[in-house]
């Protein structure tokens, strides 16, 4: 039986380079797609390492044109494309008072509208075999309104809605579609992430409490293997699962809101001092922040 073809995006960094290793070491032909092979060095360190090949096509999954061609050179050089795994993502952190359009566009752009260029350009032939898998990286912020990452969080919170979508729309063909919620990873997007506009400057407690969230979680971060290998659970599992959770704080905070009266979120927002809101949440999540 022929290798299975795994495209993973944003396979440069963090879950998407370890993904792409894990998979191209379990015997799956991987495709990479980064925005510029030249700085793919260290994936393809990884892979050599490893013993195991990752092939690099150039793709933004932010530019129409862009996606159109890099999976027709995907088909093209590979003839198909049995796992789709949507991981390229960007964060974006601000109150929603204060963001502007322009950012919200900027983010849904990549996290949502990415995510649909790639998967309308596999699903025809997907479709027609009548077998595939679209794995979509998420967050558990697709779950809970994180404070002070409005941008960030609306795109994920579509990001479940179209998958929810997706899955039951392409069950019918054999397609199988899961959404994977990581918490705090080990990855270069925290390090990117450090944005606290505070235009007005009503807003200092939410980003002083987002940032002690992330201050406690990278210390504890999960590595992205384990992300990795929830994927590969998701695409070779007779079990298969909507959403996987994984991660650093990843169940604690779905859970915890999933169980949790609205009237309680709008109050943990309503805290007046930092030990206040640090208490509750602890009572609602079971994690301590360092705030």
């Amino acid at each position: 039986m022929d290798a299975p073809v795994t495209v993973i995006t944003g396979a440069n960094s963090g879950i998407g380079r370890s993904t792409a290793v894990h998979l191209a070491a379990a015997g799956h032909t991987v495709i990479g797609t980064v925005r510029a092979a030249s700085k793919a060095e260290k994936l393809l360190a990884m892979a050599a390492e490893s013993g195991c090949e990752v092939h690099l096509v150039e793709l933004d999954v932010a530019d129409d044109a862009s996606v159109t061609n890099g999976m027709a050179e995907v088909h093209e050089r590979f003839g198909r494309v049995d796992h789709l795994v949507n991981n390229a993502g960007v964060g974006g952190n601000g109150v929603v008072e204060e963001c502007s359009t322009e950012q919200y566009a900027s983010v849904l752009n990549v996290d949502l509208l990415g995510v649909i260029r790639c998967a309308q350009a596999v699903l025809p032939q997907m479709r027609a075999r009548g077998s595939g898998t679209i794995v979509n990286i998420s967050s558990v912020v697709g779950r809970f309104a994180a404070p002070a990452q409005a941008p960030y969080t609306a795109a994920k919170w579509a990001l479940e809605g179209v998958s929810e979508q997706m899955a039951m729309e392409l069950a019918p063909f054999g397609i199988r579609v899961a959404i994977v919620e990581p918490g705090v990873t080990k990855s270069a997007i925290f390090a990117k992430n450090i944005d606290a506009p505070n235009d007005t400057g009503a807003y200092d407690a939410h980003y002083r409490r987002m940032f002690g969230f992330y201050g406690t979680g990278i210390p504890n971060a999960t590595d992205p293997l384990e992300v990795a290998e929830i994927v590969r659970h998701a695409i070779e599992t007779d079990e298969p699962q909507l959403r996987y959770l994984v991660s650093w704080g990843a169940a604690e905070i779905a859970n915890g809101r999933d169980q949790m009266a609205d009237a309680d979120w709008v109050a943990l927002g309503a805290s007046e001092d930092d030990a206040e809101y640090r208490h509750r949440f602890r009572d609602l999540f079971g994690l301590d922040l360092d705030i």
